[in-house]
């Protein structure tokens, strides 16, 4: 149902987000947006290290 998205269907969006949220709110938007996938990722890896440091100090029989 939902194919790869192509550049037609990209622009169509991107016109949506101009329309919705106007030319002057996308820098803005799209700082919160980066600001948000680097705190996910961010997340990620803090909680991989916890995880790392856990194995370690658990002793293997």
């Amino acid at each position: 149902m939902f194919g790869t998205l192509g550049l037609p269907e990209l622009l169509v969006i991107f016109a949506i987000i101009l329309v919705v949220f106007g030319a002057g709110k996308l820098p803005q938007l799209g700082k919160g947006l980066g600001e948000g996938i680097s705190n996910f990722r961010e997340g990620l890896r803090s909680r991989d290290e916890k995880k790392q440091i856990e194995e370690k100090k658990t002793p293997t029989a």
